[in-house]
């Protein structure tokens, strides 16, 4: 059997993960002198439920190699003889590397993947992983399907403000006084080579950030052939609702569902972030 793992930056529904028995790892959420387990003590409607309202800035921890080792024993333990793990981007957290070291002392085979992105980049992944396990493919075949969604993946992000970016480290200073003295909204994408975020556009409005999202989304994708698409929001269920609904009547993908971001994407993009997040099987 081969065992598909990954991490809780993923963001794949839970009915996914439930069909195709897919692990997770979760991250750690530190909050006020209060830990927490990311999906598991704190779900992402008490995230942001809370950083609405609370003026303290929550951070977040990655797993270590021991919750790695746990996650890798008890797929043994279940009969497990081969395990593929998916992580987030080695360029924005050392997830990757706390794979990495729990592989090496796993008692069966373990392939660490870095996924190059977060959220959803990472989920896609882990699903083509798990689909082609169940698919009857070996894990060689599934690690060949993984490489072909990541070649093709897409995340663009739009944020309603750029607040949480600054705060989060991820952008320069200069830049986060010039959106925050301009009240723009900031448009960014994941470079699916270097796992890095990179600047877009810098939007006025709410309407402009909506289609610049949508525009950017459709125009980097190499085929609107064969679609699957997430939209992510970060507790903002109307405006996905009406964005999921452009994609389908345009773009007509085969996989299509709205997606809750948990917290680990949540305080870095703060709340009423919206993302499209997909790639094409062409």
């Amino acid at each position: 059997m081969i065992k598909i793992i990954t991490d809780s930056t993923c963001d794949i529904p839970q009915e996914l993960l439930e069909k195709y028995d897919i692990a997770v790892v979760p991250s750690y959420v530190l909050w006020n002198n209060e830990q927490f387990l990311d999906r598991v003590t704190l779900s992402p409607q008490q995230f942001y439920a809370r950083i609405e309202s609370d003026p303290v800035r929550p951070t977040t921890s990655q797993p270590t190699s021991a919750d790695f080792s746990r996650a890798f024993a008890a797929a043994v333990e279940k009969g497990a003889r081969e395990i593929i793990c998916v992580t987030v981007s080695s360029a924005m957290s050392g997830t990757y590397q706390s794979a990495l070291d729990a592989a090496k002392l796993a008692s069966v085979p373990v392939h660490a993947v870095d996924s190059r992105g977060p959220t959803m980049m990472v989920g896609w992944q882990a699903l083509a992983a798990a689909r082609a396990v169940d698919a009857g493919k070996s894990a060689l075949e599934a690690l060949e399907a993984v490489e072909k969604v990541r070649q093709n993946l897409v995340l663009v992000v739009g944020m309603e403000s750029l607040t949480y970016l600054g705060k989060g480290g991820r952008i320069g200073d200069a830049i986060f006084w010039l959106g925050n003295t301009l009240s723009v909204k900031p448009l960014v994408f994941i470079n699916r080579q270097s796992g890095k975020v990179m600047p877009v556009a810098l939007h006025r409005t709410h309407k402009g950030l909506v289609e610049g999202l949508y525009s950017k989304f459709k125009n980097s994708l190499g085929s609107l052939k064969n679609l699957h698409v997430a939209v992510l929001h970060g507790n903002s269920p109307d405006e996905a609702q009406k964005l999921a609904q452009r994609v389908r009547e345009e773009l007509s993908p085969v996989e299509l569902f709205i997606q809750l971001t948990g917290p680990v994407l949540g305080i870095n993009t703060g709340p009423g972030a919206l993302a499209l997040c997909g790639y094409s099987e062409a």
